[in-house]
């Protein structure tokens, strides 16, 4: 199946750029460009998309509102957000993840990394790894977001769920959580689910940012200890 990919960027050199990477791939295409981020959420909704290159700073209607926006609407609930940065400790990053994004990517990217962030995002993941996890996400929501207050919904999680949602904010993908726990992807990926449902959260992206704003990991935590 074809991935289908939106371009947003106000910078039409950047957004050839990509075009070119993605267009060259198999089961990726390009189905439109956008050059702010109203155009870009029009554009989701006159045509399929699955994951959207959004820049954070565009004229107009920013990447962080457009992302806000596409979050929100519930006849978008397929499509995936991956907002560039120019700067790695762009302090927008993390309210483009607390807006709905999925992931976030620097403009410097290597191509392969680009084609993979489209394939990890359109796939469910979070394209967030362990070693931006626990520097540049953790760092900002321990400054920049106030704690929130402890949310009822918590009570609701199982015991192997609260423990899949650590390791969730650790950045440990699917696999890497089945292998440590003795489970299989298939068995991680439905309790990840359910746990969404019961937070109310829209994807793995937020389930780092629930944990992290809720203080349920701290910068500099450790993983869990194997049981």
């Amino acid at each position: 199946m074809t991935i289908r990919v939106l371009l947003a960027d106000d910078q039409a050199l950047i957004r050839a750029g990509f075009r070119m990477i993605i267009d060259a791939e198999p089961g990726l295409e390009v189905v439109g460009e956008a050059a702010d981020g109203a155009e870009a959420v029009e554009l989701c909704h006159s045509g399929r998309v699955d994951v959207v290159l959004m820049d954070i700073r565009m004229p107009q209607v920013d990447g962080i509102e457009a992302t806000r926006r596409i979050g929100a609407d519930e006849r978008l609930a397929g499509v995936r957000v991956v907002v560039l940065t120019t700067f790695d400790d762009d302090d927008n990053v993390i309210y483009a993840l607390q807006a709905g994004a999925s992931g976030f990517l620097g403009k410097n990217v290597a191509p392969g990394d680009l084609v993979n962030a489209v394939r990890v995002v359109a796939a469910g993941e979070a394209l967030l790894s362990p070693r931006a996890t626990s520097g540049l996400v953790s760092r900002l929501i321990h400054h920049i977001l106030p704690p929130a207050r402890q949310l009822p919904e918590l009570a609701l999680l199982t015991d192997r769920e609260h423990e899949i949602l650590l390791l969730v904010a650790h950045g440990l993908s699917n696999d890497a959580i089945a292998e440590r726990l003795y489970l299989s992807p298939l068995t991680v990926k439905t309790h990840i689910n359910r746990t969404m449902a019961k937070l109310d959260v829209r994807d793995r992206a937020q389930l780092v940012v629930f944990a992290y704003q809720h203080r349920l990991v701290r910068p500099g935590d450790s993983l869990p200890e194997r049981r």
